[in-house]
């Protein structure tokens, strides 16, 4: 039996969400003011109703309440050099972090398995770039960043938590170490200005210029198991001797660029940043290139289900300014024997030991859970969900969240608190899915 679990009036709006319900395993129809059609017919009659089965009602209603958000008005976002091949991909925009981006160009299935088995293109332009040059430049990262870089060799990378002096995290990002006196920073796109200004308000007493190059920057990854076949056929350096987190300095397509090994989504695969005016020439390249192993270009929902399985962190989520990296379980990208901002903090965490941990959690419930679900055990909250999803590559439905240390042995039993009702789950290990990338290192 189909119920009524939403209704809208033009077809564009029906299509996103049919998407996302179809992609959680919800059979979807649609009823127009005349009669009971398929959802794969394509019209647009004067209104559509969203029609599911009565079991997935409850599924269907959680959901979509979770998607919608207060509207933003896209004409104030910021736009890649990318933005306009994206309209003409047909790819559906939203707003993520202050920037208008493709959140997918077919759906996020397609795109997530494309990726895993082939290789996906990604704009990533919206990330930021700051540089740090001067004498004191390797001394100064050193201290406004948890991990280390003055073993790092010319030419390596580190992902790195940023801590304010409290211990919790301002942003995580990437150093790249082109010499002791020259770093470019990565960080997230919506904490571009917030990393700026706090940088800025710690060079005090070290001598470095710090500029923000972001608008400079274009960035396209180039991610998947076929990821060096392809981008080897532009690019004079050569890839198969990148290590993973190292990079070089290049031209691809004739353009000055710095190719990394380095990616979001668990795969083996490379990120080139060149300057933005070259962007669109590249991506168009690009296109070409992937079409023989059907490769296709991929949005942020893609993305995001691929770091998720891979437990690669998410500012905002599993990362906040409150939440030490030892309780993301990022202890390998904090540096103990050096001093940093919050250094001491978490020093001492450390010897007192952790309170609460990141873990992985299967739900055993077709109920999906969402960002901010309360975990229980014992009659009493335990913990909370920082990510959830159902798991593209491994048919599970699969959840990330902050857990008391006692309950994070793996096999404990738990509950998570969707609504009115309690879903049984229990902890275990991370990460949910290994792809083709060559390190277990996150980013």
């Amino acid at each position: 039996m189909f119920v009524q679990v939403f209704k809208f009036l033009r077809f564009p709006e029906y299509d996103i969400y049919k998407q996302i319900l179809e992609q959680n395993e919800i059979t979807v129809m649609l009823k127009s003011s005349k009669n009971m059609l398929p959802s794969s017919i394509i019209g647009e009659p004067a209104m559509y109703d969203i029609y599911v089965q009565q079991d997935d009602k409850e599924k269907a209603l959680i959901i979509i309440s979770d998607f919608l958000k207060e509207d933003i008005q896209m004409s104030q976002l910021k736009r890649t050099p990318l933005y306009e091949q994206h309209e003409k991909l047909g790819a559906k925009l939203v707003e993520f972090g202050g920037w208008e981006m493709p959140v997918w160009y077919t759906s996020i299935i397609e795109e997530h398995k494309t990726v895993r088995e082939t290789v996906g293109l990604f704009d990533v332009s919206h990330m930021g770039e700051i540089e740090v040059k001067g004498k004191d430049a390797q001394k100064f990262v050193e201290y406004i960043i948890t991990n280390n870089v003055t073993k790092l060799p010319y030419g390596g990378i580190v992902y790195s938590p940023m801590c304010n002096e409290k211990g919790g995290v301002v942003d995580d990002l990437l150093a790249y170490k082109i010499n002791e006196e020259y770093y470019l920073l990565v960080v997230n796109a919506s904490n571009i200005d917030k990393d700026y200004s706090w940088i800025m308000s710690h060079t005090k007493g070290f001598s470095v210029q710090v500029k923000n190059l972001s608008q400079e920057y274009g960035q396209i990854a180039v991610q998947g198991p076929k990821a060096e076949e392809v981008l080897q056929k532009i690019t004079t350096g050569d890839l198969k001797n990148i290590a993973f987190y190292n990079f070089i300095q290049t031209e691809v397509m004739g353009f000055k660029a710095i190719v990394s090994r380095t990616g979001y989504t668990g795969e083996d695969g490379f990120e080139v940043y060149l300057d933005a005016d070259n962007t669109v020439a590249l991506w168009e390249k690009l296109l070409e290139l992937v079409k023989p192993y059907n490769g296709i270009p991929c949005g942020l929902g893609a993305r995001d289900t691929l770091r998720f399985e891979a437990v690669y962190m998410l500012y905002g989520n599993e990362l906040n300014d409150v939440g030490t990296p030892l309780e993301a379980g990022l202890k390998w990208a904090v540096d103990l024997e050096k001093d940093f901002i919050g250094s001491d903090i978490l020093k001492k965490q450390e010897e007192t030991g952790l309170t609460k941990k990141l873990r992985g959690i299967e739900i055993l419930d077709k109920v999906p859970a969402r960002h901010g679900y309360i975990v229980m055990a014992d009659g009493k909250e335990i913990g909370v969900i920082t990510s959830a999803s159902k798991s593209i590559s491994t048919g599970k439905n699969l959840a990330l969240g902050y857990i008391d240390a006692q309950y994070c042995k793996f096999g404990t039993d738990v509950q998570i608190q969707i609504r009115d009702k309690s879903v049984p789950a229990k902890i275990i290990k991370t990460p949910f899915y290994r792809g083709s990338v060559k390190s277990s290192k996150t980013k």
